[in-house]
Protein backbone atom coordinates (compact mmCIF):
# COMPACT_ATOMS: atom_id res chain seq x y z
CA UNK A 1 0.00 0.00 0.00
CA UNK A 2 1.38 3.43 -0.86
CA UNK A 3 1.78 6.15 1.73
CA UNK A 4 -0.95 8.19 0.02
CA UNK A 5 -3.61 5.51 0.46
CA UNK A 6 -5.83 5.01 3.46
CA UNK A 7 -5.80 1.64 5.24
CA UNK A 8 -9.52 1.07 4.55
CA UNK A 9 -9.46 1.70 0.84
CA UNK A 10 -6.24 1.56 -1.20
CA UNK A 11 -7.45 3.94 -3.91
CA UNK A 12 -8.61 6.78 -1.66
CA UNK A 13 -6.20 9.70 -1.16
CA UNK A 14 -4.97 10.09 2.43
CA UNK A 15 -5.07 13.90 2.37
CA UNK A 16 -7.02 16.68 0.70
CA UNK A 17 -4.23 18.49 -1.10
CA UNK A 18 -5.21 22.04 -2.08
CA UNK A 19 -1.73 23.32 -2.87
CA UNK A 20 -2.11 23.29 -6.66
CA UNK A 21 -4.92 24.51 -8.93
CA UNK A 22 -5.44 21.03 -10.39
CA UNK A 23 -5.67 19.40 -6.95
CA UNK A 24 -8.19 22.00 -5.79
CA UNK A 25 -10.20 21.32 -8.96
CA UNK A 26 -10.01 17.56 -8.34
CA UNK A 27 -11.41 17.89 -4.79
CA UNK A 28 -14.10 20.33 -5.89
CA UNK A 29 -15.27 17.78 -8.48
CA UNK A 30 -14.86 14.93 -5.99
CA UNK A 31 -17.10 16.58 -3.39
CA UNK A 32 -19.32 18.35 -5.95
CA UNK A 33 -18.83 21.75 -4.34
CA UNK A 34 -17.08 24.97 -5.41
CA UNK A 35 -13.30 25.15 -4.97
CA UNK A 36 -13.77 27.89 -2.38
CA UNK A 37 -15.82 25.55 -0.19
CA UNK A 38 -13.12 22.87 -0.32
CA UNK A 39 -10.48 25.44 0.62
CA UNK A 40 -12.60 26.78 3.48
CA UNK A 41 -13.23 23.25 4.78
CA UNK A 42 -9.51 22.42 4.71
CA UNK A 43 -8.74 25.71 6.47
CA UNK A 44 -11.32 24.86 9.14
CA UNK A 45 -10.60 21.16 9.80
CA UNK A 46 -7.33 20.21 8.14
CA UNK A 47 -6.43 17.87 5.29
CA UNK A 48 -8.03 14.58 6.38
CA UNK A 49 -10.62 13.62 3.73
CA UNK A 50 -13.20 12.31 6.21
CA UNK A 51 -13.07 15.54 8.22
CA UNK A 52 -13.25 17.70 5.10
CA UNK A 53 -16.19 15.65 3.84
CA UNK A 54 -17.98 16.03 7.17
CA UNK A 55 -17.38 19.79 7.11
CA UNK A 56 -18.92 19.89 3.63
CA UNK A 57 -21.84 17.69 4.67
CA UNK A 58 -20.70 14.87 2.39
CA UNK A 59 -20.08 11.19 3.16
CA UNK A 60 -16.59 9.71 2.94
CA UNK A 61 -15.70 7.97 0.86
CA UNK A 62 -17.86 10.06 -1.43
CA UNK A 63 -18.82 8.00 -4.46
CA UNK A 64 -21.50 10.32 -5.81
CA UNK A 65 -19.03 12.34 -7.86
CA UNK A 66 -18.20 9.49 -10.23
CA UNK A 67 -14.50 10.17 -9.65
CA UNK A 68 -13.02 7.01 -8.16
Amino acid sequence: MSSSATPDNDHEPATVNVSEPWTRAYWARRFEVPIEEVQAAVDAVGHEPARVAAQLGKPWPFEGSGIV
